[in-house]
């Protein structure tokens, strides 16, 4: 994706202002793009925006995701701004351990939900008409993960969020295969963020944050519909999916949960 001649890529990027959100905005950066930064902590939002290339002409918005009002006028002040938009990432998302029998879980799986999926529609949404105006390439990208494969032990919310959000890009992909916007669907598998670091199991293939974010910007430029990061973890994925019920349900009824709300 090479984007407008003489023109850099604007980016809008949710979640940006730690782990894999801020790694693909340094990556972005990088590469002489314009971008829109969101996140609720606007302290580290406004750190993080000043410490990038060409500092001056990023645009911050700190705002909660689940604010959709907040999110579409975030939305119209950048397209405002740079007369449109090339790449919108929803990457904002959160995880607990959650246990269904435990009913101060049902809040959580409510979060999870909300945040994982609902402001991964309510992102892109605003921006869909604007870019079918646009000449040339565009990209909508969720993050998804390789836990939405299969359902695990104490992560019913992530898990099923996270299957949700591939279900939901591979509709969009659909309903918009005709147009100049191309949907990708990111599955990270494990990488060192702040969303991983107090997992209290093995991570296979850790993967660094800055590595992620340029392999990333590569499956985006190219247009993949699908990509699982690191590719090992595809490997893994696929076999996930093919393992019967009963195989998979002896191999991970008694893995390590996830830590919960509560416990954090």
């Amino acid at each position: 994706m090479t984007g407008r001649p003489g023109q850099a890529h604007r980016v809008f990027i949710t979640g940006a202002s730690s782990g894999i959100g801020a790694a693909l905005a340094r990556e972005y950066a990088a590469r002489g793009a314009v971008l829109g930064l969101v996140a609720r902590r606007g302290e580290l939002l406004a750190e993080l925006a000043a410490s990038l290339p060409g500092a001056g002409q990023h645009r911050i918005y700190p705002l909660d995701v689940c604010d959709h009002a907040a999110l579409a006028g975030a939305a119209g002040d950048f397209l405002q701004a740079h007369g449109g938009a090339d790449i919108v990432i929803a990457s904002a998302g959160i995880s607990y351990g959650t246990l269904t029998e435990r009913p101060q879980d049902l809040p959580v799986f409510e979060a999870v939900f909300a945040t994982n999926v609902g402001a991964t529609v309510a992102t892109f949404a605003p921006f869909i008409a604007a870019m079918k105006s646009q000449d040339g390439p565009c990209r909508l990208v969720g993050i998804g993960s390789v836990a939405g494969i299969r359902g695990m032990r104490g992560a019913g919310a992530y898990c099923a969020s996270k299957a949700a959000v591939h279900s939901y890009c591979e509709s969009l992909r659909l309903e918009l295969h005709d147009s100049n916007i191309r949907v990708v669907t990111i599955a990270p598998g494990y990488i060192a963020t702040p969303m991983t670091r107090n997992n209290r199991f093995p991570m296979p293939f850790l993967m660094s944050a800055e590595r992620f974010a340029t392999q990333a910007a590569a499956a985006i430029a190219h247009g993949d519909s699908y990509r699982v990061l690191p590719w090992q973890m595809g490997l893994v994925a696929r076999l996930l999916r093919l393992l019967p019920n009963a195989l998979f349900d002896a191999a991970f009824s008694r893995a390590p949960t996830k830590q919960r709300k509560e416990q954090a």
